[in-house]
This record gives structure tokens, sequence and C-alpha cells, in this order.
């Protein structure tokens, strides 16, 4: 991209090269059970080993109130030594003597990983002088954790401010998909939002009624809409005092000639289990002792074909509970005809956030989608217009 400062740009031959990843993984009995943010961090680490860089990471792990053995990041660097395909060295702190000996000892091309910045409180607090503690250990700054952008710490935006800086790969590949989501997007644009909560989403809604041609409203937030218009949802999950909000939105979308597009059904059950007794209802017909679930087969055709209208789709949430069967039938569905319009060149689909992740996995179409974000709250406060103080750093 033009607007920011890519690797393209910077000379690492020789240079210490801080780079700031995202290694937050989830572990179990010491083993990373899922690596797939350490191996989207590897194209950006290798590229500058290879160009003769010396490589060092910076990265937090947990949410530790000082020093915390428990959530050091040496339990991290064997699964990306394994990943990685070499052994990369460890420092056991971030700043200070023992950081610096272990920066020393670097030749071009190898990897060092420094521990957990957050063991220092000045991380957090974006202090200056952790600030320049770090930034004497490296030349130049390299930002590859998206995922922690939207924080304004010493490693994600104070080191970008005082040493040159450049997007490394993955955050480059991110901030690509962002532009061609909502920044610059082919129109038509349909935005699908889905999720337990209206509450967690306000300015989400509010900012894309603003920005899209289309909204799809699904999974258990969709209720509180519902209830808003005046039907009945019998014992469903929603927020009923914020009704006025829903009608709020609904208000603004009208305004903004953005189309609102809700459940016409509804699959319902007396319970929230696995395989419980279930059936479909219209949207205006639900039973009081009943709760919806899912979106109905009605509702999956609307917004496939609301898919169908799109140039560019930006999806976050679940449909309904996709957790459990039979109750993802309308997430799957309408992912994978998401999926299948991608494939076909039809689609440029950009999704994110934790249960969205999980859900496009459970259909078994993440890959297929044009980008996948695994940037929980930071994509979250790009799709609600929010600037991102560890992108806004990386500006040229």
């Amino acid at each position: 991209m033009t607007a920011f400062r890519t690797l393209d740009q910077a000379d690492v031959k020789g240079k210490r090269v801080l780079v700031r990843v995202d290694l937050n993984v989830p572990m179990e009995n010491g083993r990373v059970t899922d690596a797939t943010r350490i191996e989207r961090v590897l194209p950006t680490i290798r590229e500058i080993a290879e160009k003769g860089g010396r490589v060092i990471l910076l990265a937090h792990f947990g949410r530790p109130k000082g020093r915390d053995l428990k959530e050091s990041l040496k339990h991290v660097a064997e699964a990306v030594s394994k990943h990685l395909g070499k052994t990369i060295a460890f420092a056991d702190d971030c700043i200070g003597e023992s950081a610096a000996q272990a920066v020393n000892a670097l030749k071009d091309g190898d990897v060092l990983l420094l521990e957990n910045t957050r063991f220092h409180a000045g991380e957090e607090t974006n202090d200056p002088a952790f600030v320049q503690e770090l930034a004497k250990l490296g030349d130049l700054y390299v930002n590859d954790a998206f995922s922690a952008a939207h924080r304004a710490h010493a490693s994600t935006e104070g080191l970008a401010r005082v040493l040159p800086s450049y997007a490394g790969r993955t955050m480059q590949q991110e901030l690509d998909a962002l532009t061609k989501g909502l920044e610059a997007p082919k129109r038509p644009v349909v935005a699908i939002v889905g999720g337990a909560k209206v509450s967690t989403k306000i300015d989400l809604l509010e900012n894309l009624v603003a920005k899209v041609d289309a909204l799809v409203i699904g999974g258990g937030m969709a209720n509180t809409f519902v209830h808003a218009t005046g039907l009945g949802i019998g014992k469903s999950l929603a927020e009923k005092d914020l009704a006025a909000t829903a009608m709020r939105i609904i208000e603004k979308a009208r305004a903004s000639n953005c189309a609102i597009i809700l459940p016409v059904d509804g699959v319902c059950a007396y319970e929230f289990k696995a395989g419980a007794l279930n059936h479909t209802y219209g949207i205006d017909a639900i039973p009081e002792d009943q709760m919806i679930l899912d979106v109905g087969s009605q509702s999956v055709e609307r917004i496939a074909a609301a898919i169908n209208d799109a140039a560019t789709l930006v999806w976050n949430g679940p449909l309904g509970a996709f957790e459990i069967a039979p109750f993802d039938q309308g997430t799957v569905a309408a992912a994978r005809h998401a999926a299948q319009r991608t494939k076909e060149g039809k689609l440029v689909s950009v999704a994110g956030g934790g249960d969205t992740v999980a859900a496009l996995n459970h259909a078994g179409v993440a890959d297929d989608f044009t980008y996948v974000s695994t940037a929980g709250g930071a994509f979250l406060e790009w799709l609600e217009g929010k600037s991102l103080p560890g992108v806004e750093a990386l500006r040229a």
C-alpha cells in the first residue's frame, strides 16, 4: 500500500530490526494449541533474515502484572523455532543488560525473541523512558502485529515514533484487505454482522450503515431488532432495553440509503442444546415458549441474494448459535455461498473477529475468503471507524 511504509522501502542488511509480532497464542500444558498467529508472522521474519537483517522479536503474552514466569515467552520460543525451521535465541528480558548482550551476539540472519514486554509497566503506559530502552536495541522497527495495533503501547506505537518504521508483510496484507473492505471498496458493499448482543456492537452498526449498501443483522442481536419492530420473539435472547437504539440504527440506515436485512424466519427450540427438537417459524409467528437459535432457510435465501448483488462483503459474527448442531446451518450455508462467490472471482470477502474465524473454520471455508483477520479487537475497532494508533504511526 502506498499510504504505509513497508519492507519494500527498508534496507535491513546488517541492521538490528525490532519486529513487533503477536505471539499471544493459546497454550495448554506448556504446548501451543493453535499456531495460527505464529504462522502468520513467518513471512516477515524469513524475509528480514534472508536479506541479512538481525531479527529481534518483541511480543506480549497474557496479562501479567510485573514479572510472572507463568507468562514467559520462553514457553513460546520453541514453537516459533519449530515453525520457522531454525533455532532462535531467547533473552530473559526485553530491555537492560541481558537483552543487550543477546542482541550483540546476533549475526546477520539470526533471530532473537525477547521476553514479554508486559513484564514492564512502561509497555502499556507507553512510557517514553521504556520506549527509549527498547529503541537502544534496534536500528529499524517493523510492526507485524495488526491484532495489537489498537493499543497505543510502547512496542506497538511508541517505537514507531522514534525509529525508522515499516509495516511487516502480515500487517501490509491486513491493511490492504481492510482498504478493499470498507475504505475504498468495489460497490455494492454488503456487511453481515451477527453475535449475541447489540450492546457490544452499537458503534460498529452505526458506522456501517453510513458506509455499506446493505447490512445483514443475525445472531442473538437480530432478536433485539425484531423485538424493536413490534414482533414477538418468545424466550429468545434479546436486549429489550435497547429497542430504541435498534430503531435509531434502522432510521439512520434509511437516511443513508442502506438496506437493513433482518431474519424473516427462525429455527426455534424449547431448549438450547445439541440436537434439540426444533422447528422453523415465520418471524411473525414465533411461539411464546420457544427461542430463536438460528436463521431459517428463507432468511438464508435472502442473505444469499444480497451476497449475489454485492461486489464486496464484510463479515463479523455468526448468524446463529453455530457452536452446536443443528443451529449452525444458517451460518454454514451463508458462509459457503460467500466462499463460492469469492472463488468464482465475483466477490471480495473480508471477515474477522474471534467467533467469525471459528464459524468460517467450522464451515470449512476460511481459506476461500479473500482475507480472514485473526485480529479480534483491532478488526472491530477498524469496523467501528476508529483510528488505530499502531497503524497511524506507520503512515508514510
